[in-house]
């Protein structure tokens, strides 16, 4: 379970959506989240569509991407269970209190694909993009907000450490449960509060270590003489191109036919 989150990770391969600038990435993200809460039923296809076509585009193997699915799985399970059960309608079975509505299987079967194709569509961002290209992007969409005075410099550093912290702590907790094992610990056996308990003897030593990493952090970033964005340069500027204008182009597009199938055409 541990090695199927894939939040936070990044794969390398040669393709255009891996070259397109960051920001690009960014926006997209947002745009298609924005938009699966545009269309109602049919509008799907449309975001299926999508989707599916950028992740050939970014040549990332499909098998991979959804391993970081299996993390949300009780997640959804409970999301959709909830909105079957409480969502007034039409009754098709009732049982006491608990009762299934056509109202709440629809409800739950929309957000089921909204939460799966949200993950999906960050992770292809994720997947894409280094930290540090996340980490200027940021910087860059936000830089405005200097003229009131946010640390925009600090926030996008905070986020790209924690998005290389995820995967460093994702290993590490990998190898203490493989040392713990090793000494006889079960971490599979038994139910779901047995299995809960049995990682509590997790936590001690991962947050020494995420601790003693931390302040290995601070020292270097200290030693380096770092003290914050104000006159700082990028080694890299980010610079748009022509393929990041088309793509801008196909968001557009993308986003109008949205606009059309969910509030237009109620689809």
């Amino acid at each position: 379970m541990i090695r199927d989150i894939t939040i936070g990770q990044y794969y390398p391969a040669d393709s255009i959506l891996h070259r397109l600038d960051p920001r690009v990435k960014v926006i997209g993200t947002i745009v298609y989240i924005v938009s699966l809460f545009l269309v109602n039923s049919w509008g799907y296809l449309l975001g299926t569509a999508f989707l599916a076509g950028v992740i050939l585009l970014s040549k990332v193997p499909f098998s991979f991407m959804v391993r970081g699915l299996k993390s949300i799985v009780v997640l959804l399970i409970i999301t959709m269970a909830l909105n079957i059960l409480l969502t007034p309608g039409d009754v098709l079975w009732q049982w006491g209190a608990l009762r299934i509505t056509w109202d709440g299987l629809a409800l739950a079967g929309r957000m089921g694909i909204r939460l799966v194709y949200l993950i999906l569509g960050a992770s292809v961002m994720t997947l894409t993009t280094t930290p540090n290209k996340l980490t200027d992007a940021m910087e860059s969409l936000l830089k405005p907000l200097t003229k009131i005075h946010v640390p925009v410099h600090e926030i996008a550093m905070m986020m790209s450490i924690a998005l290389r912290f995820i995967p460093i702590l994702l290993e590490e907790t990998d190898k203490i449960m493989k040392a713990q094992m090793a000494r006889g610990a079960d971490f599979e056996s038994g139910n779901l509060i047995k299995k809960v308990k049995a990682m509590v003897p997790l936590l001690v030593p991962l947050f020494i270590s995420a601790f003693r990493r931390a302040n290995d952090l601070a020292l270097a970033m200290e030693a380096r003489c770092y003290h914050g964005g104000e006159g700082r340069t990028q080694m890299k500027p980010l610079r748009y191109k022509r393929r990041d204008w088309i793509a801008y182009g196909v968001l557009l597009a993308y986003l109008a036919a949205a606009i059309v199938m969910g509030v237009v055409l109620k689809w």
